[in-house]
């Protein structure tokens, strides 16, 4: 009898020695469950507590009389625990509502102002953070902002988007951190809340272009005036005259009859077709200042076309790489310039080779009529290069051709520093200095051979493309070379 009660109470004290890590376990079951269906997460506060509980249950172990203290503790917080999880819950299930304003089209490398407004009409203060969705080569500034927003109020943040890639893409959460009550938990929440964006190239270039062509100082950025054989003297049209108008092209008996101030507008040679190649292939994939040899090129040409839609000339552009990518035909206006900005703000370089074949026989095809046509690429070995002086040189006869050649400016470097730029070279600095001024005679060589083809040539580093192409194609127009 005596060994019978020895035992029974010999397995009530073994039980009631496991009730504290029972009462454990129900307080760690809820944080798994909360943490993987709900993503709401045990704060900094609940982590100390159950330290807190774990010591207790530690305690019971060599003091029995602890037990009732440490159960009491557990229960408290489980209740605790539990009331605070609840009402984080119901409260912030609904009623948080999101918006996003954003433009839809931004320019690459350019900082555009986003808006960000959190709508709270639950009943419950919201402290925490709201952050944006991001996607790959986007930087924002500041990347988060703090919450702290009462009942039924609204807040607005306004933070500093920036793109660095181009291409079109797709903004599609919100993502908000807030903390309970009693601050035992906090939770994550996502809110879907979809925006299309597309990247362009900056346009920044035609607007600044623009400003300064109106008040005559196109050399501060290189572009140069070119004396033209001949003149300008068909005439196109009157208008009112402006602040930047030639005062010499005003016409007096118009002004007298009209009471107002009447200028004449010439226009120069008019139809004439300007059609870019663009090559998207494995020469362009190099990058400068973060962008690549294609993204300089694009900027450039759209500078180029531009100015050819304000000369009154037509512009296509046609796209490749192993394929034909894109094509738009040459066309005038204004509405041109979107049709260019669509059909090339998401092309990116390719590892692939390119078919300079494919793409100009397809010139050939689509487009029969004398043009000038450019081709941007990059020419690193003898196989691309032979290609490119083959192909523009057979199309002499029916067009005229123009080179754009992307300089590699660690080659230029190397070649003229040839201890290195501080004078610090190691015992190899003079063999590549040697060997990059071979591969830049062979270079020179390829471009004499474009031009004893009656090929023009532009070659100049990416960063600094703009207004060489652009005065070339000046000095087309200048000369009626096309």
């Amino acid at each position: 009898m005596n060994d019978s009660l020895r035992d029974g109470l010999q397995t009530t004290f073994q039980w009631q020695s496991q009730l504290p890590w029972l009462f454990l376990l129900l307080l760690a079951l809820p944080l798994l469950i909360s943490v993987w269906r709900f993503k709401i997460y045990p704060s900094i506060v609940w982590t100390i507590l159950l330290v807190v509980s774990v010591a207790c249950c530690i305690v019971t172990i060599f003091a029995a009389n602890f037990l009732v203290v440490t159960a009491a503790i557990d229960v408290a917080l489980i209740l605790i625990a539990s009331a605070d999880w609840l009402l984080l819950w119901f409260r912030s299930e609904s009623g948080i509502r999101v918006s996003r304003s954003l433009p839809r089209t931004i320019s690459l490398g350019v900082p555009v102002e986003s808006e960000l407004t959190v709508e709270n009409r639950t009943g419950m203060t919201l402290i925490g953070e709201v952050r944006d969705d991001l996607p790959e080569d986007f930087s924002a500034t500041p990347n988060e902002h703090s919450l702290r927003l009462p009942p039924l109020a609204r807040m607005t943040s306004k933070r500093k988007l920036t793109a660095n890639r181009r291409g079109a893409f797709e903004l599609q959460h919100v993502y908000l951190k807030f903390a309970s009550l009693c601050r035992l938990w906090v939770r994550h929440q996502r809110i879907d809340l979809s925006h299309s964006l597309k990247v362009y190239p900056d346009m920044k270039q035609l607007a600044d272009y623009a400003l300064l062509a109106r008040t005559n100082r196109l050399s501060l950025i290189g572009v140069r005036k070119t004396r033209r054989i001949g003149q300008d003297s068909d005439f196109e049209r009157l208008r009112d005259y402006s602040r930047d108008d030639n005062y010499r092209h005003i016409d007096w008996r118009s002004t007298a009859r009209r009471s107002k101030l009447t200028v004449r507008q010439f226009q120069s040679d008019q139809s004439q077709r300007v059609i870019f190649l663009l090559d998207c292939g494995r020469m362009m994939t190099n990058s400068r200042d973060g962008y690549s040899l294609l993204d300089h090129a694009l900027n450039s040409m759209l500078m180029m076309a531009y100015v050819a839609l304000h000369q009154g000339d037509s512009v296509g552009l046609l796209c490749f790489s192993d394929k034909i990518h894109s094509y738009i035909p040459p066309r005038g206006g204004s509405s041109q310039m979107n049709r260019l900005l669509q059909a090339g703000f998401d092309q990116f370089p390719r590892m692939v080779e390119s078919r300079y074949d494919q793409a100009f026989l397809y010139l050939s095809t689509h487009c029969k009529r004398r043009s000038l046509v450019v081709l941007a690429t990059n020419v690193i070995d003898e196989v691309n290069a032979g290609a490119v002086v083959d192909y523009l040189g057979n199309i002499t006869g029916q067009h005229l051709p123009l080179g754009v050649l992307l300089r590699d400016r660690q080659m230029f470097d190397a070649a003229d520093t040839p201890d290195g730029p501080m004078g610090e070279g190691d015992e190899f600095s003079m063999y590549r200095s040697a060997a990059a001024a071979d591969i830049l005679l062979w270079r020179d060589q390829v471009i004499r051979d474009l031009s004893h083809r009656g090929v023009l040539t532009v070659d100049a580093f990416p960063d600094e493309l703009t207004a060489p192409l652009v005065n070339e194609y000046l000095k087309v127009k200048a000369k009626h070379l096309l």
